[in-house]
């Protein structure tokens, strides 16, 4: 696997979400990463037994408009520097180049399509974020969050949550891919406990390799009405998966209509 182009990559490690490129294990990058990952930083939820397959649905939540909304409604609710203590917020670089990555299991398309960027039924619009931990300037292990807030037509967002939900089952064992820089290969899918959020959320891990080691993807769904925020986060320093901070799901999700 290798990076292309990402905030969030530290050396080779391949991530295809939004900016990134994937090719051949072991492969070298085609362009310069920033050297910052994410961290173990607060939980973004315990494990508790929590069935993590099961919607959830706090009572506190407030009943949706259900609204689609446009990309300038999104840009209006994303998340905002200083809302989230010590998070600095800003537009995703490279947002525009999404990834290739086709899996060669139907079955886990869904993963593939989330991992590129590009969530699937396709989205009315899309708006990218990223939110970075000042308080850990400097360290390499740094916590970098990235968000996409997705809008779509009426079941669709719906549909995105069930459709990862069944591919998280159905790819436990792991997939192979390949794309414009050739094959890649994710040794193993799980749902993860995540914090509660919104009407509907849902938390998994992709594990990857890079030269034998592996890397671990955490990725955290949020569905309010019609509108979907995926977070993403990354472990390219050491196999323990990263923790997408709970604060940054609560506030996001609060600022859905």
């Amino acid at each position: 696997m290798k990076v292309r182009s990402t905030v969030v990559a530290a050396g080779a490690l391949v991530l295809c979400l939004a900016a990134a490129g994937c090719g051949p294990d072991g492969g070298e990058g085609g362009g310069a990463a920033k050297k910052t990952t994410a961290s173990r930083t607060p939980a973004a939820g315990s494990a508790d037994g929590t069935d993590t397959d099961a919607p959830d649905a706090p009572a506190s939540t407030p009943a949706s408009t259900g609204e689609t909304l446009t990309e300038a409604q999104l840009a209006g609710v994303v998340l905002r520097t200083g809302e989230v203590k010590g998070f600095e917020v800003a537009p995703l670089e490279g947002a525009d180049e999404r990834g290739t990555e086709e899996s060669e299991d139907a079955a886990c398309r869904p993963i593939t399509a989330i991992i590129n960027g590009s969530p699937e039924p396709a989205p009315a619009a899309t708006v990218f974020r990223t939110a970075t931990d000042t308080t850990e300037e400097g360290r390499d292990d740094q916590t970098v969050v990235t968000e996409i807030l997705t809008s779509h037509p009426k079941g669709g967002a719906e549909e995105l949550l069930r459709s990862v939900r069944d591919a998280v089952r159905a790819c436990a064992d792991g997939f192979r891919t390949t794309s414009d820089d050739g094959p890649s290969t994710y040794t193993g899918v799980q749902a993860l406990p995540g914090a509660k959020a919104g009407q509907e959320s849902f938390a998994y891990q992709v594990t990857g390799s890079l030269e034998g080691a592996e890397v671990p993807l955490v990725f955290h769904l949020v569905r309010t009405g019609s509108t979907v925020v995926t977070f993403y986060a990354a472990g390219f320093l050491t196999a323990t998966p990263p923790e997408i901070p709970a604060a940054l799901v609560s506030a996001q999700a609060a600022r859905l209509p």
